[in-house]
């Protein structure tokens, strides 16, 4: 299986199933000298992990993460940075029951169609717990970029969407509710509706936004390798991600020429936003902002109809601990993702080169 490393300069490898004995990655190009806060990187996988909330998957895991290599006396060595994340709560029995059929919109189906073979125990390769490893590498990167201030939160699930432009927002409510979510009285109804579709034995899916601040112009290497575009390759990457818009997005469609245009200022800065942050594929030194789309989670605990492995029609039930909503948890992948690409780009910036 191809496709396990993301990244040019800055690159992380990541390996392990949701089932296996540990979910772990190296981290290649980390320049040498940067002073790391491990207790940060815990927290953003705290952040991250099973079990935290009654709206969130009940698996207990401690996701604490072992460091093996590239650091030494509290610094990165310019060397492979090596770390694992040990399973410690998995009930593989849960998943016998799909041990020969497929669920629907899950990656079953082509995944044994594509390999010939399958770890159905909890998706494998194809658990959202392989984005673990991404927390890991995306913290290490959030303390390389320094300045650049990354912030994702919850803006909308299912119906209900908080119409609120970021810069009305306190972010600092974000972690104060398990769907971080800034606004405290839509996180609450958001909550209650979570919970609600989660006695049903159904999923919700919904929109996480994500500001990067502080970024330097010049960040971007066109044609091909667009900053906008790798955002995108980066967050499409994350389970369960359904689409992915930046600046004035599709609403930008409404508008004439004349009305999207940003306007500048004499330092060089614009009047509005719309680029959100990056023209012709490179930063402008304005906020980088952008949404993501996720689908309501595949496994849904009810009864259903789907094909076994010689075609035949089914009916199974979904069993195990799954999330009802999977945006609460994926606030700080989407910030991962965002740090790993900065970084890489940070990097390139400086060689002017892939």
């Amino acid at each position: 299986m191809a496709g396990n490393s993301f990244g040019h300069l800055f690159r992380l490898t990541s390996f392990g199933e949701s089932h296996g004995r540990a979910l772990g990655g190296v981290i290649d190009g980390c320049p040498a000298g940067i002073v790391l806060d491990l207790e940060k990187i815990q927290l953003e996988l705290n952040r991250r992990k099973p079990g935290q909330s009654a709206i969130v998957t009940q698996r207990k895991e401690p996701d604490t993460v072992e460091i093996y290599s590239g650091i030494f006396e509290g610094k990165t060595t310019g060397t492979p940075i090596g770390f694992a994340i040990h399973n410690t709560n998995q009930k593989s029995k849960d998943y016998s029951h799909i041990k020969d059929s497929y669920r629907p919109s899950h990656a079953d189906y082509v995944y044994d169609k594509k390999y010939g073979f399958r770890d159905y125990r909890g998706g494998g390769r194809s658990s959202a717990r392989e984005t673990a490893s991404r927390v890991v590498a995306g913290a290490i990167a959030k303390q390389f970029l320094g300045n650049i201030k990354i912030t994702a939160f919850v803006s909308q699930v299912g119906e209900m969407k908080l119409d609120k432009d970021y810069a009305d927002l306190d972010f600092s409510k974000i972690e104060a509710n398990p769907v971080r979510c800034p606004d405290m009285e839509m996180a609450k109804k958001m909550e209650d509706y979570i919970k609600s579709i989660k006695k049903e034995g159904d999923t919700i899916g919904g929109v996480i936004t994500c500001v990067i601040q502080n970024v330097p112009i010049g960040l971007g290497e066109p044609v091909f390798d667009k900053l906008h575009a790798e955002l995108g390759k980066a967050m499409l990457s994350i389970n369960a991600v359904k689409g992915f818009e930046y600046g004035s997005g599709f609403d930008g469609v409404l508008m004439k020429g004349s009305e999207h245009n940003d306007k500048f200022n004499a330092d060089g800065t614009t009047k509005t936003n719309r680029s959100g942050g990056i023209q012709g594929g490179i930063s402008n030194g304005m906020d980088i902002y952008f949404n993501i789309a996720f689908k309501p989670v595949a496994t849904v605990l009810q009864s259903y109809e789907t094909i076994n492995k010689e075609g035949e029609k089914v009916t199974t039930h979904g069993k195990g601990r799954h999330d009802p909503c999977v945006v609460p948890r994926a606030v700080p992948i989407v910030e991962a993702m965002a740090a790993l690409v900065l970084a890489d780009f940070t990097l390139l910036s400086k060689t002017n080169k892939i």
